[in-house]
C-alpha cells in the first residue's frame, strides 16, 4: 500500500467509500493541484461535502491523517510537474528541428509518452496479468469504436500463442458469445475515450458472473477501471479528446512478452500447429 499513488489507493478502495467520501476522492483526483494546496474544509466545500468526510477519506484509504495524504499527492505532483518542465524545455529546443520537418514533432512525443509509460509502470501488475492470462480457460477481448483497432491486434497475436480467445465483435451478438464464457475465463477490455458504453456493460455482466475482469485504460478511475480487477493505465493527457493508439499497443506488447517468456512449450506447439496450417493452406506469400 506504501508504494501506491494516491489514484491507485482510491481506486483499490473505492467501492468500500460512502457516497461523500467518492464525491471527495473523484474532486481531488481530478483537481490533484487543489488537493495539494487546499485545507481540508476547503477541499469539503469545493466537492460538495464536509471537512470531516474528507478526514475520514483519509483513514479509509490507509493513511494516519489528512496531512500525510495531502503529502502523498504533493510528492506525486511534485514529480509530475518535474516531467513536464523536462518535456517541455525538451519540446522548446525542437521546434527549429519542428520547422523543418513536422512529423518530428509527433514522433517525439509518443517517445516521450513511452519513456512515461517506462516512468509510472508497475511491473508486478503487469505479470499479475500475463499470469492470469496464462490461467484463463478462455479469453474474450473487447474493445468498442476506437478501442476496436488494439483490441483486434491484440486478439491476433494472443491467438496465435494460445487457444480459445475470442475477440467480442462490434455486433449485436456480443452477449450471446459472452453466455459461453465459464467462470474461470477472462474478460479483457480495451477503453479509452469517448468511453463506449457496450464495454461497461460487458464488463458490469462479468462481474456479476464472478468472471475475472483486466482492462487497459487511460486512467485508474476511468468507467472500466473503477470496477477491473486488473486495471493497467497509460495516464497520457486526454484533454484534446485524442489516444496514442501506439502507446496502447506498446502497453499490450508488453504483456505479449511476458506470456511469450512464461508460457513458452504451450506456446512452442501452437506456433508449431499453425505453421503447419499456414503452410498447407498457403496463408502467406512468403
Amino acid at each position: 500500500m506504501e508504494n501506491l499513488t494516491f489514484e491507485q489507493r482510491v481506486k483499490e478502495k473505492f467501492n468500500g467509500l460512502s457516497a461523500g467520501q467518492k464525491k471527495i476522492a473523484e474532486y481531488m483526483v481530478q483537481n490533484p493541484e487543489e488537493a495539494a494546496l487546499s485545507k481540508a474544509f476547503q477541499i469539503g466545500q469545493k466537492a460538495g461535502a464536509s471537512e470531516t468526510t474528507v478526514i475520514r477519506l483519509a483513514y479509509a484509504l490507509g493513511f494516519s491523517g489528512f496531512s500525510e495524504m495531502q503529502e502523498k499527492i504533493q510528492r506525486h505532483l511534485l514529480q509530475h510537474n518535474q516531467n513536464a518542465y523536462q518535456a517541455s524545455h525538451a519540446e522548446y529546443a525542437a521546434e527549429s528541428r519542428h520547422e523543418a520537418n513536422p512529423f518530428a514533432k509527433v514522433i517525439e512525443k509518443e517517445r516521450d509518452l513511452l519513456g512515461q509509460i517506462l516512468h509510472q509502470l508497475d511491473v508486478q501488475k503487469v505479470w499479475d496479468v500475463v499470469d492470469a492470462l496464462i490461467k484463463a480457460s478462455q479469453i474474450m477481448i473487447a474493445g468498442a469504436r476506437t478501442s476496436h483497432a488494439a483490441a483486434y491486434w491484440f486478439s491476433y497475436t494472443l491467438s496465435t500463442l494460445r487457444e480459445n480467445v475470442i475477440l467480442c465483435p462490434p455486433a449485436s451478438d456480443v452477449f450471446e458469445r459472452f453466455s459461453d464464457l465459464k467462470q474461470d475465463a477472462v474478460l479483457f477490455v480495451i477503453s479509452f475515450p469517448r468511453y463506449a458504453r457496450e464495454s461497461l456493460q460487458l464488463a458490469e455482466c462479468a462481474k456479476q458472473r464472478g468472471i475475472k475482469v483486466i482492462s487497459v485504460t487511460d486512467r485508474m478511475l476511468s468507467p472500466i477501471g473503477r470496477i477491473s480487477d486488473i486495471t493497467l493505465t497509460t495516464e497520457e493527457n486526454v484533454e484534446s479528446g485524442c489516444n496514442s493508439i501506439s502507446l496502447i499497443i506498446s502497453l499490450l506488447d508488453l504483456i505479449v512478452m511476458g506470456i511469450n517468456e512464461r508460457d513458452a512449450d504451450r506456446i512452442k506447439a501452437r506456433q508449431h500447429d499453425l505453421e503447419q496450417l499456414y503452410s498447407a493452406y498457403h496463408v502467406f506469400v512468403e
